[in-house]
This record gives C-alpha cells, sequence and structure tokens, in this order.
C-alpha cells in the first residue's frame, strides 16, 4: 500500500472517530433531531400563525374559550379579499417594492466601488477607512432619523418616496461595503496584476474581473440590503405620512388599527402578503446568501 493511500486511510478514520458520537440513536436525537426541531417551530411558528389568523372567522379571533386558538374551523379568505380589493395595500406593497428596489441598486452601486477601492487598491489608511465604514452601521437608525429629518425638510422632500430612497443608503452601504470587502479579498490578486499588465483600466478589471466572481456576494448583499428595506419602520414612519404613500409595514398597523380595535384578520394578511415576495427570494438564492456570508465572515 502507497503510503498517499495509508494517509488517506488515516483521515477518513480519524473523521469517524469523529463523528462517532452520532451513530447511536439517543445521541442522535439529543444532538441534531432535538435541536433542528425547535429550530424549525421557533421558524415556522410565526408564519403558521399568520396564515391561522388571516383566516379565521371574526368569531373565532374574538372567542378563544369556545374555539382552539392553535386551529382554524370553517376559513374564509374574507380579510385578504378585503386586504387586496377594499384597502390601499396593492398601492402600499408597490411602494414598498419600488422604495426597496432603488435603494438596493443605488447602494448597491456605492458599495461596491467602495469595497473595491479599500480592498483592491493599496494605499495608506485603507484598512481604517474600512473600519470607519462598518462602525456607521452600529449607529441606531433611532438616532440617525433625527438629523436626516432635518436635511429631509430643506430639500422639501417630506411624503415622499424619494425621502426614503435617500435615506435607505445610510444603514446599507455600510454592512453591504463590509461583506463586499470581506468577499473581495477571497478574489487572488493574481488576476489584476495580470490585467494591469494586459493595458486594462480600474474600471475594466472590476466590471470584467472582480464582479463576475463576486456575483455571490453581490447577490449576497442585494438579498440583505432589499429585506432591510422591505422591513424598515423608523424612517417609513417619520418621512411619509399620507396614506397613498405609505409602505407596508406602517400602513398595515396605521391603516388596520382604530384606537384599541384591532382588526387582526387584515393585520396578519398583510403581514402574510408582505413577507411572500421576501421569502419567495431567499428560497432562490439562500446558496449564494450563505457563501457569500461565509467568504465575509472568514476574512
Amino acid at each position: 500500500m502507497t503510503e498517499a493511500a495509508v494517509q488517506n486511510r488515516a483521515a477518513l478514520s480519524d473523521t469517524t472517530e469523529g463523528m462517532a458520537y452520532l451513530e447511536t440513536l439517543p445521541k442522535r436525537l439529543v444532538s441534531v433531531y432535538l435541536p433542528l426541531f425547535v429550530i424549525m417551530v421557533v421558524l415556522i411558528f410565526p408564519f403558521y400563525w399568520m396564515v391561522l389568523t388571516s383566516i379565521k372567522p371574526d368569531e373565532q379571533l374574538i372567542d378563544m374559550d369556545t374555539y382552539n386558538p392553535f386551529w382554524v374551523v370553517s376559513p374564509t379568505l374574507k380579510h385578504i379579499n378585503k386586504l387586496l380589493f377594499e384597502s390601499n395595500y396593492p398601492i402600499w406593497l408597490w411602494n414598498t417594492m419600488y422604495v426597496s428596489v432603488a435603494a438596493t441598486i443605488l447602494s448597491l452601486f456605492a458599495s461596491v466601488l467602495a469595497a473595491y477601492a479599500i480592498v483592491r487598491i493599496r494605499y495608506r489608511g485603507a484598512q481604517w477607512v474600512g473600519a470607519a465604514i462598518f462602525l456607521a452601521y452600529l449607529v441606531p437608525p433611532s438616532i440617525l432619523f433625527i438629523p436626516l429629518a432635518t436635511i429631509i425638510q430643506w430639500y422639501g422632500l417630506f411624503d415622499s418616496p424619494l425621502s426614503l430612497i435617500l435615506v435607505y443608503p445610510t444603514i446599507l452601504i455600510p454592512f453591504s461595503a463590509w461583506l463586499l470587502m470581506g468577499y473581495f479579498k477571497t478574489i487572488p490578486y493574481e488576476l489584476e496584476e495580470c490585467a494591469l499588465i494586459d493595458g486594462a483600466s480600474r474600471w475594466q478589471i472590476l466590471t470584467k474581473i472582480i464582479l463576475p466572481l463576486a456575483i455571490p456576494g453581490i447577490i449576497s448583499a442585494s438579498i440583505f440590503s432589499l429585506t432591510l428595506c422591505w422591513n424598515e419602520f423608523i424612517y417609513a414612519l417619520t418621512f411619509l405620512s399620507s396614506t397613498q404613500n405609505k409602505t407596508v409595514p406602517v400602513a398595515i398597523v396605521s391603516e388596520f388599527v382604530d384606537g384599541d380595535i384591532y382588526r387582526w384578520g387584515s393585520l396578519m394578511a398583510g403581514a402574510l402578503v408582505g413577507s411572500l415576495p421576501l421569502v419567495i427570494l431567499y428560497s432562490f438564492f439562500v446558496e449564494h446568501y450563505v457563501s457569500a456570508m461565509t467568504g465575509a465572515v472568514k476574512e
């Protein structure tokens, strides 16, 4: 037997010994299946509760003693029908999509340029600039919206979706730039050096070499930015006041709550319908999202 074969067998035996604690069913149950079950329940239960509440008749929403709160009898689509056809929910959904996509594109453009300049162009203080950009992400939005409100008012953009498109990059660019910095570091510098020797410009290197190789990282940053914009509440509540211009998170809370009366069926239907686009998006790009986050954390 060759030396390489002996080493391979030794490596396999080490791996087998390392996973030996999972050979018995009780150990697998405690170490794998039980934690997975708990995680599944914690993650799926909110969606189950939203679906359940959305299709419950009004009497079952109120009378918890007579009806089982975790099940529904005689489901109805009244709340969903009222949400989609008797309210401005389609307009709110369009506003949310428009603001999220526009802010994400603007943030990604700035983040790509910032991450490339910090990681791939060698200059003194680049690491300090990268750290400063990430520290900006740690500033709470509840503090930032006060000075931003003054700026938005000065430009006359109050109660306009454009105000959110211009404000959201302040919380999207720091994290997206940090994420792309970690992913850009995994791309070999030799590719860029060969392109420079062949006469390529920095813009050509970025668009034809770096960006195609960084597609998973860009997808991950896009999903993060889109999700944050989609669910953002404080800025949308502060800068938008008219019903026609509101986004989904603010609209369903303000329009389906009358004093101390909560229309839970419409509230949960709005939350459910509003979360479906993000769920579909994650299902298609979850592999790219995980791989990019792994690459960024690794660095």
